[in-house]
């Protein structure tokens, strides 16, 4: 009963986690900037999305290896509605004002 009861609670965590927190549910949104790195290792693409009336906009960057086109979100925050995407080098990225290590290092304003 004990372990019926953990596996319960486990997949409502989960499921939470996927529903509200997971950076590959976010929205696509418009592309508003593009910016490649210094020696042409990545590509930034930085997009802007309305939740609609009630929420404001927000910005998503997603990383993009141009050795194999694989992509994924490495930037998420509220009430923002333009990008300035400045390279340090080929793996250290300034996102309106925010400083990320290439390619494991990720914001999101939800878990900050």
């Amino acid at each position: 009963m004990l372990s019926i009861g953990l596996l319960f609670i486990g997949l409502i965590c989960y499921g939470i986690y996927w529903a509200f927190f997971d950076m590959n549910r976010l929205p696509t949104g418009e592309l508003i900037e593009q910016s490649n790195s210094p020696y042409g290792k990545y590509t930034i693409n930085a997009y802007v999305s309305s939740g609609g009336a009630t929420t404001g906009y927000a910005v998503r960057a997603e990383l993009v290896s141009n050795k194999n086109s694989k992509k994924k979100n490495i930037y998420w925050n509220y009430r923002e509605e333009n990008a300035d995407i400045v390279w340090i080098d080929d793996e250290t990225v300034k996102i309106n004002g925010h400083v990320l290590s290439l390619p494991n290092e990720k914001f999101d304003f939800r878990r900050e």
